[in-house]
């Protein structure tokens, strides 16, 4: 195990049509981009952490629907530096960076996502509703720590819905899985669902709108997230309280306008620095 961080710093071989099927789609899922031996050593980490941090002790049924599709603590990279190793990987940022088109990625912060067992789904939603970023170059990096069947509730994307503007105004809820379903629907999207071999990780755009069934098995699904945006991302004003919620939150000091370059956002990838 003594050479198992190495290789979250090694590049790993993102084919032209993998980039293509990104930049059209806004998501891909890439085979064998981490080791077994690799997500059990930073899973067993982030499982612990998750354990000790999270906050969310209420029974299944007294939750509201965003409650029961999943476990949720963020920062970990802030909280263990075993864990800011596998969130600070060089690897998955150039893939980040690459998929993008970008000269590189900051940080914009972490997030475990463990949907216990009989956890419910999670609705259709946009991530970038969120965010108060200024540009549409964003990308999420899935990581499940363990085979993601169908049966646990893996990611499902409609491709290509990035380009729908209507529903980006929905925060997750029932009312974003009736509506933003409904929309997808008379739309004709293509809908996405797919199992997880260990060590796929997909990558999908901040405007991509996605869900999550629910996790029907007794084992729960564990799921690292890290979340990029280019490196000369400036902060926009926010648009509602979420946002103005995750400046405060996730890039505290940085001015609406500027470069979002805090000691919170370090840049994690760039083809110049790059060895």
């Amino acid at each position: 195990m003594s050479r198992t961080p190495d290789v979250i710093d090694e590049p790993y071989a993102v084919s032209d049509s993998d980039i293509a099927s990104f930049r059209d789609r806004a998501f891909v899922k890439l085979k064998r981009v981490l080791p077994d031996e690799t997500l059990g050593f930073y899973g067993a980490e982030i499982s612990r952490k998750v354990q000790e941090l999270n906050t969310m002790h209420l029974p299944m049924e007294e939750r509201s629907t965003y409650d029961r599709a999943f476990l949720q603590v963020m920062n970990l990279w802030r909280q263990s530096e075993i864990v800011k190793r596998l969130v600070f990987s060089k690897r998955l940022a150039r893939i980040a960076s690459e998929l993008l088109g970008t000269d590189g990625v900051r940080l914009y912060h972490d997030q475990a996502l463990y949907k216990e067992p009989g956890g419910g789904f999670t609705p259709w939603h946009a991530d970038q509703y969120y965010w108060p970023l200024a540009s549409a170059r964003t990308v999420t990096a899935w990581i499940p720590l363990q085979e993601t069947p169908l049966s646990m509730g893996p990611l499902e994307f409609s491709a290509r819905s990035h380009t729908l503007a209507a529903g980006r105004e929905l925060k997750i809820s029932d009312e974003s899985e009736e509506q933003i379903g409904t929309l997808l629907g008379n739309n004709d999207f293509e809908h996405v669902v797919q199992p997880f071999e260990l060590g796929d990780v997909s990558f999908h755009a901040g405007w991509l709108f996605h869900r999550a069934g629910p996790n029907t098995t007794d084992q729960p699904r564990e799921v690292m997230t890290i979340i990029y945006m280019d490196a000369d991302m400036r902060l926009k004003a926010p648009e509602n309280e979420n946002q103005q919620a995750d400046w405060d939150a996730w890039c505290p000091g940085a001015v609406v306008g500027s470069v979002i370059d805090t000691p919170l956002n370090p840049v994690l990838y760039h083809a110049g620095y790059a060895t």
